[in-house]
């Protein structure tokens, strides 16, 4: 058979796991030998042995991918103009979340740790937060490569994705907590800790101000071997265990920004309860994701959500920026939690 070459342009590519899931669920159906994702230009190389128009196949392959998010077409599509009223609505949203956690701090029910200091409860919220923003692209193309793996090995879906998600709550514990024994170990002063949490509360600005769309989202990319290497272990057992210890390496501003908090801590048990409790926030969206292939990033309320979620996270990480500038004596402090 003649083998013919095209290239389409992709829409609803976030980071390299779509590329991952993108061309393994692609290049598993019938007369595609090859697919090539460039995410830098939003296209997408095919090399099929199929006798079909580059509009029909364009139809055929979306029809694969479409439930997940992504399109793909001829023409480049021009990106629909940004809804400017829809910031106005995530507005009061955000601000109404923000005072709900200040009444609940002062009444001392539950520490959010608003003072500059993160705590497990911070960092569950950041993590559902995380969820549905960065932590879905990068991560979620991983669980859905691995649960479509796994529905075309024809084996239940459940004890592969209990050995994912479990493997991901404990490695995740497990390396905070060694991360607060390493903050132990060396001796974080108290100015270094203040240090690091300015660092933290400056990350979370800037992904809140990612998640309301003032900057740019950016590409995070991904060493090509790290595919290679899910590629190469994803059918065999001990892929899912591997998998889900893996996440906690990869390059998610969330998990990266509780990662310094959890060394801040110079704390075992504090950077287990950290990371735990985080990786705890994670876990709805992406057992979702598992066993249901949710694609809340593609409903129609996600962009009022993420805009509304971007105002909380802003809140919380100017706060804890003006605690630790407090603290380093930069400032008076402004409030007292």
């Amino acid at each position: 058979m003649n083998t013919k070459n095209y290239t389409f342009h992709v829409t609803g590519t976030h980071c390299s796991s779509c590329k991952i899931f993108i061309e393994d669920t692609l290049s598993e159906q019938i007369g595609i030998k090859k697919t090539q994702v460039d995410l830098k230009h939003e296209i997408v190389s095919i090399e099929t042995t199929l006798d079909e128009s580059q509009h029909k196949l364009a139809e055929i392959l979306t029809e694969k991918i479409k439930r997940n998010g992504y399109s793909l077409s001829v023409e480049k599509k021009t990106k629909e103009k940004k809804d400017n009223n829809l910031i106005w609505q995530a507005l009061p949203i955000g601000l109404g979340l923000l005072a709900i956690f200040f009444i609940v701090q002062k009444s001392g029910v539950l520490n959010f740790g608003l003072g500059g200091i993160v705590t497990p409860v911070t960092s569950f919220i950041i993590g559902l937060v995380a969820s549905v923003s960065s932590c879905l692209a990068v991560v979620g193309g991983l669980v859905l490569s691995l649960s479509a793996t796994v529905s075309q090995d024809e084996i239940s879906d459940v004890k592969p994705m209990m050995l994912f998600h479990g493997g991901r709550l404990i490695s995740f514990a497990v390396l905070g907590g060694v991360l607060g024994a390493i903050g132990s170990a060396i001796g974080i002063s108290f100015t270094i800790t203040a240090i690091l949490g300015v660092i933290t509360s400056i990350v979370m600005i800037v992904l809140g101000l990612n998640l309301v769309g003032i900057f740019e989202k950016s590409m995070v990319a991904l060493p090509s071997g790290i595919f290679n290497f899910f590629r190469k272990v994803e059918h065999k057992t001990i892929a899912p265990l591997l998998i889900g210890v893996g996440t906690f390496f990869l390059p998610c501003g969330f998990t990266q920004a509780m990662q310094v908090a959890a060394l801040s801590s110079g704390s075992f048990l504090l950077g287990f309860l950290i990371m735990g409790a985080f990786a705890l926030g994670t876990l709805p969206m992406l057992a979702l994701l598992s066993f249901g292939s949710a694609s809340f990033a593609q409903s129609k309320h996600a962009s009022l959500f993420f805009k509304s979620a971007g105002i909380l996270v802003i809140g919380l990480g100017a706060f804890a920026l003006l605690a630790g500038l407090a603290g380093l004596g930069i400032i008076d402090p402004l409030f007292n939690m």
